[in-house]
């Protein structure tokens, strides 16, 4: 008798969460923090794809954050990307672009020479902990 009520109540509990994953996995905001350390215009190709690919499933429940940094700071500067166009679309649908002023820094980028769309964060890869730490998905883009 025990041994019945055991099992039934086991699979309550399963059918249960099973449940609460549906729920969550259709009404959640999804969120997303992509590392770009690349000057690669092949992985930056990539990642539009990949932006591209995320908005057309998720929509709006969708909150992207694409950190740049080390060499990946050329995605966001001028005469340097090759992907103007598609970062102006995007950040039209909410995305964010995000450059790293220790590599700026680093590097004698300045503010100016960097795109619009681009915002700043003092440290990326603090920005990308912080992130986690809040629960978003991490994705790093490239190799």
């Amino acid at each position: 008798m025990y041994r019945k009520f055991f099992i039934a109540v086991v699979i309550t509990l399963f059918v249960t969460q099973l449940q609460a994953q549906n729920i969550s996995t259709t009404t959640s905001q999804h969120r997303i923090i992509m590392q770009l350390s690349s000057n690669d215009t092949l992985v930056w190709k990539g990642l539009m794809n990949n932006l591209k690919h995320l908005k057309a499933g998720w929509g709006d429940s969708l909150i992207i954050e694409v950190v740049a940094h080390g060499p990946g700071i050329d995605l966001l500067t001028k005469g340097k990307t090759t992907q103007q166009e598609r970062i102006t679309h995007f950040k039209k649908m909410g995305i964010d672009f995000i450059a790293c002023e220790n590599t700026m820094m680093e590097r004698k980028v300045p503010k100016e020479s960097i795109i619009a769309e681009a915002t700043f964060v003092k440290m990326g890869i603090g920005e990308i902990v912080r992130k986690q730490e809040q629960g978003w998905s991490y994705i790093k883009i490239g190799f």
